[in-house]
This record gives C-alpha cells, structure tokens and sequence, in this order.
C-alpha cells in the first residue's frame, strides 16, 4: 500500500490517495510447456490485482525443458535477476510442475533474492516416480521399475526428468549419482548446504498445491514433500526424514508458520494452472 499526495496550485490543498501496489509477479513454466499455456492465469492476476506485473518467462520451451536442470536454473536465472533487482519490495514466483524444481534450484543458489511467496503448483519437490503418459512418450522401452538402469547413469543426469527420479527401491543410487534433486533436498551433504538452506529461507511463505486426481505426479503427495518408501508407501512430509532434521528449511519454514498445503480433488496435471478454483482458493491470497 503505498500513498500518493497530490497538491493544487490555486487553493494549495493536498489530499492523499491510497494506492495499492502489489508485487511482480514471475511463472515459470513445467516439462514440454512455453509461456503462451499460461494466459488464463496471467488474466485471474491482472483480475484480483489489477495493474500486477506479471512476467511468464519464455525459456526452455517444449523439448528444450529436457535439457539438465542445472543448465535451466541458470537460464531462469538470468531472465529473472533484473525482475527482483528492480522490485523494491520483493517479487512473487509461481512455478508449474519441473519448475517447481526450477524455482528452488533459484532460491538455494541466488544470494540475497527478495521473492516472499514461493508458490509451488503441482511440482515433485520429493521427485517423481510412476508409469505416467509422459514416461510412456519419452521412454516407451522403460517402466517405472527398470528406468533407474538410465536416470542413475551421467548419460542420464543430462535428462531433466532423471534430475528428479527417485526410484524408492534404489535409493543408495538416487541419493548418490542424483545431480539435482538429492542435493537440492540436502540428502546427499556438499560444501554449499547451509548457505542453499540460508538462501532459501529468505522466502516469506511457501505454499505447496497438489491434488489427488493429478494423474502425473506420482506419488501426488510429492508436491507436498511427501514420498513413497520402499514398500511403496506414501509417507507425508512431517514424517519425511529430511523434514525431521530440517535438511534444506522444510522444519524451519514450518515452525515459522509459513509453510501452507492447498489439496485441491478432481483437477488433472495439465489444468492447474488454468483452473479458476485452484487460483482462487490456493493463490490469490499469496499475491499481494
């Protein structure tokens, strides 16, 4: 909220205007996605906050979201840093699916960012592992238990979606040869941990969106830090071993009260961010 006088030049009176200005506002986009997927929800800001940049980054666009997610976080990187050395008052991220993982990537490398809500839309911040469509199209040959012999390879590091494979039945080779993920969660320990977690609690809220009709993300908990265990069990986020012993913030964030899960049912992956009920009810408020 910002005020605004103004004064007359004849009668010499001031009368003070309350503006409100809300913060920038930055997408960025999932697997096979460009910025043009996103207009419904530009439109749903530009309607609750009238006058918001908004600002859906164009990088990475369909087959180029396959590239490594080192490479991606420093291309985002980059498009974004002008947006937030130019916001005063902070910026918000709002990251779809694989940029969910994107988005974090940023924020545990970005020293001294200003983002204050880091929301996360139907993302596998614990990692994906399932028998989705999108395996089946990317990876015919493979399924879910089988696709470790590639992802856990340097060959298949250089794949975006092996950058986030967490196969539950091999996790001494996820959390060893994992590039991204393992290290972004802190479950693999490497000289720059405490200043990503340092970095990373500079957000003011994060809120985490998923749903149990999301057909993609598998386990759907996973964007909701929550996972499978090696019977294929989902075990949530609070009883996660990386949220006990506060690996990256999980813990932290939430003892400040500023972690919050939206569950929205009977929304599929490629609609949350078109979905008017999903903006409404899990991230209209987080906007201002």
């Amino acid at each position: 909220m910002k005020s605004v006088c103004v004064q007359g030049s004849v009668l010499m009176w001031c009368v003070c205007v309350c503006v409100m200005a809300y913060k920038p506002v930055i997408i960025i986009h999932g697997l096979f996605d460009t910025s043009a997927d996103f207009i419904n929800l530009k439109c749903y800001i530009n309607q609750s906050h009238p006058g918001t940049n908004v600002s859906v980054i164009d990088l990475f666009d369909r087959t180029a979201s396959l590239k490594p997610l080192w490479k991606q976080v420093e291309g985002f990187k980059e498009a974004i840093f002008p947006i937030i050395q130019n916001a005063a008052d902070g910026v918000h991220l709002i990251c779809y699916s694989q940029g969910g993982l994107i988005c974090r990537g940023i924020l545990s490398t970005l020293n001294d960012h200003n983002v204050h809500s880091f929301i996360s839309l139907s993302s596998p911040q614990a990692g994906q592992y399932g028998d989705t469509d999108y395996l089946k199209y990317f990876f015919p040959t493979f399924v879910k238990s089988k696709l470790y012999h590639l992802c856990y390879t340097a060959v298949g590091q250089k794949i975006s979606i092996c950058n986030y494979w967490n196969d539950p039945h091999h996790r001494d080779m996820y959390v060893n040869t994992s590039d991204y993920l393992a290290l972004l969660n802190n479950e693999r320990m490497h000289e720059e941990s405490t200043v990503w977690k340092q970095n990373f609690l500079r957000i003011k809220k994060l809120v985490l969106i998923g749903g149990p009709d999301d057909g993609v993300i598998m386990p759907w908990q996973s964007s909701q830090f929550g996972f499978y265990d090696d019977n294929e069990t989902v075990v949530e986020m609070k009883s996660q071993e990386m949220f006990l012993r506060d690996a990256f913030g999980l813990k932290s964030l939430y003892a400040r009260g500023d972690l919050e899960l939206c569950s929205v049912a009977g929304v599929q992956h490629i609609y949350w961010h078109s979905n008017e009920t999903v903006y409404k009810n899990c991230i209209d408020k987080w906007l201002t």
